[in-house]
């Protein structure tokens, strides 16, 4: 049997692995520009509408990009719950960014099961969900270097890209919804 630690002794000990933990994932984030070739694949939006991958992620607008999946109880939650506040945060600025959400387990996740998964973190019309074949979400996640072999290993990754044809900027970790909106800006006003 362990020994149980006291009220306020135990409320304290609590509060400290938080921060630490919270230290602990704030220095565990990283940034690194890079270039990737969108594959030719076709996915589903949530509406049901079949669209071409390069098409979606080229239509002028800014692009914020990630992959999830609906079962998911860790990361997946944690990184909507901060695109939610990252388009909060924007304002009506968030009208001008596309924002991408692709399912790593499209055989569980229909386009309806993404609608009410986007309605449960508030996604804005901007905000979009993306199923398909097996075939395309391994395809994008391998061209976007997020394929873990299977869904339970996917790491938090956001990917950002100011304009077609310039880099992405790839962020791994847990980042806060500040730290994404000023990432977001510095981006636009880079050369």
């Amino acid at each position: 049997m362990r020994p149980r630690i006291p009220g306020r002794l135990g409320a304290a000990l609590t509060c400290a692995a938080g921060v630490l933990l919270a230290v602990a994932t704030a220095a565990s984030v990283s940034r690194a520009a890079v270039s990737y070739q969108t594959p030719a694949v076709m996915l589903v939006r949530a509406d049901g509408q079949s669209v071409s991958l390069p098409q979606e992620l080229d239509d002028g607008r800014p692009v914020l990009l990630n992959f999830i999946f609906t079962t998911c109880s860790s990361i997946c939650p944690l990184t909507s719950r901060t695109l939610e506040e990252f388009q909060h945060k924007l304002g009506r600025e968030a009208a001008k960014v596309h924002m991408v959400s692709i399912s790593i387990d499209p055989e569980q996740d229909t386009p309806a099961r993404l609608t009410e998964y986007a309605r449960k973190f508030h996604a804005g019309p901007e905000w979009q969900y993306y199923t398909g074949t097996v075939a395309a979400s391994v395809a994008a996640q391998k061209a976007f270097d997020v394929y873990r072999g299977e869904k339970m290993s996917h790491t938090p990754v956001t990917l950002l890209r100011s304009t077609p044809g310039k880099p992405w900027l790839r962020i791994e970790g847990f980042i806060t919804p500040d730290e994404l909106v000023d990432d977001y800006q510095k981006l636009l006003a880079s050369p």
